[in-house]
């Protein structure tokens, strides 16, 4: 009796263990479940998808006029790379890993902006994770070999002698105290022109006469969001890779965690470089400048699950928690970022509706992929007013059980 005991135990433990075995979406297929069968409310979920549809952003659905808007006044701001006009307002809310409400156009391949960068902080991290890099504390510069540029121009300066083919864009004295971990959290403060963008044209201070005679901060000390250093990680990433960035993301995670092949991760039209005889662009961190990463919600939902798991995807390590835990640290100069774009809600002052442990992979539109790991859930938010995100979240948070 006592042996059946234990038996019909042991059972009982199996069966719950495999009950609350986390779920993962397969390739074909991603589970919905209704909201009402977690002990959600619906009604206040549904308040909550209203108000997202009542908040998109006002901006132009064209977005080569939205660039020109938000981003017209800086000085070299023209587009140098594709763009696409957007849907209206969509999202999707994945609960314990299953779909339980969704709005918009779900399947649309759209522009993400800085999401973008989560990626590229991803890509980095798995040349951490390989071995590639050895410590995200090295000098970058210690990395990259002479960088060969693809080039049209067909006529000989006056001084051919004095041509190279090649760009050092590590080798002054400032940018060679960059490390991997400056330019993952936006703290290097590097110098130079990129691709036609010079990093003092992004974002410029007040004081013009400054912008090319200032002095350099020390790396490490101030946070400047700035998409032509993002940029200038992008191309030292490739070099390391030694292939492109897009071909990393595709095979190593993407298609690992199940995504669509719909999705598209391009640079501008004069970012090429040649590497061991190929040519091989090196892809924007942003659409700031055009670009980026084209996405569809349900792939961005499917990343979002990834970091929220730890980089686990159902049993297989794909990125290291270790790296999920860095990208989730705060930055000593911004404690409101991680590594980038992991925007963090650090004594809950981005999303004060929202727990102190969540983040969000954020990029202009505002696109976003919210992730709590305290609740166990992910939601993507697509073309909303970034100022009433923290409602939608404060009606979706609501509805969750007590």
């Amino acid at each position: 009796m006592k042996q059946k005991f234990i038996l019909i135990f042991l059972s009982i433990c199996f069966v719950a263990g495999a009950q609350v075995k986390p779920y993962y979406p397969s390739a074909s297929n991603w589970e919905q479940k209704s909201a009402i069968g977690f002990g959600i409310d619906s009604a206040v979920l549904n308040q909550a998808i209203q108000y997202a549809i009542a908040h998109e952003t006002k901006f132009p659905k064209n977005l080569q006029l939205t660039q020109a808007m938000q981003f017209g006044k800086e000085p070299f701001s023209d587009p140098i790379g594709p763009m696409a006009s957007r849907g209206p307002a969509a999202g999707v809310i994945v609960y314990k890993g299953y779909i339980i409400a969704e709005w918009g156009n779900l399947n649309s391949v759209e522009m993400v902006n800085s999401v973008t960068k989560s990626m590229l902080s991803t890509v980095v991290g798995l040349a951490v994770d390989k071995g590639l890099i050895r410590s995200i504390n090295d000098k970058v510069h210690t990395y990259l070999p002479p960088i060969e540029t693809v080039t049209t121009v067909t006529t000989l300066d006056e001084n051919p002698i004095a041509q190279t083919a090649f760009m050092y864009p590590f080798e002054t004295a400032h940018n060679k105290t960059i490390n991997w971990d400056h330019l993952l959290r936006q703290t290097s403060d590097w110098e130079g022109v990129l691709w036609g963008k010079p990093d003092w044209a992004d974002r410029p201070s007040d004081k013009p006469e400054e912008w090319t005679t200032r002095k350099r901060f020390e790396p490490g000390t101030v946070y400047k969001y700035n998409d032509t250093r993002v940029n200038a990680l992008a191309l030292a990433a490739t070099t390391v890779w030694r292939k492109p960035l897009p071909e990393v993301l595709r095979e190593q995670v993407m298609q690992p965690i199940g995504a669509s092949n719909t999705w598209a991760w391009t640079g501008y039209k004069n970012a090429w470089i040649i590497l061991d005889g190929k040519m091989i662009q090196s892809v924007s961190g942003g659409g700031h400048f055009g670009g980026g990463l084209f996405i569809n919600a349900y792939d961005m939902a499917r990343f979002g699950l990834l970091t929220l798991r730890k980089g686990n995807w159902n049993g297989k390590q794909i990125i290291s928690e270790d790296w999920i835990k860095q990208s989730t640290k705060p930055t000593g100069a911004n404690t409101g970022y991680g590594f980038m774009n992991y925007f963090l809600n650090t004594d809950r002052k981005m999303y004060p509706s929202a727990p102190a442990s969540a983040y969000a992979h954020i990029g202009n539109g505002t696109n976003a992929i919210y992730v709590d790991p305290e609740h166990d859930l992910v939601a993507v938010i697509k073309w909303m007013d970034d100022k009433s995100i923290d409602g939608f979240l404060k009606l979706m948070l609501s509805a969750l059980p007590k």
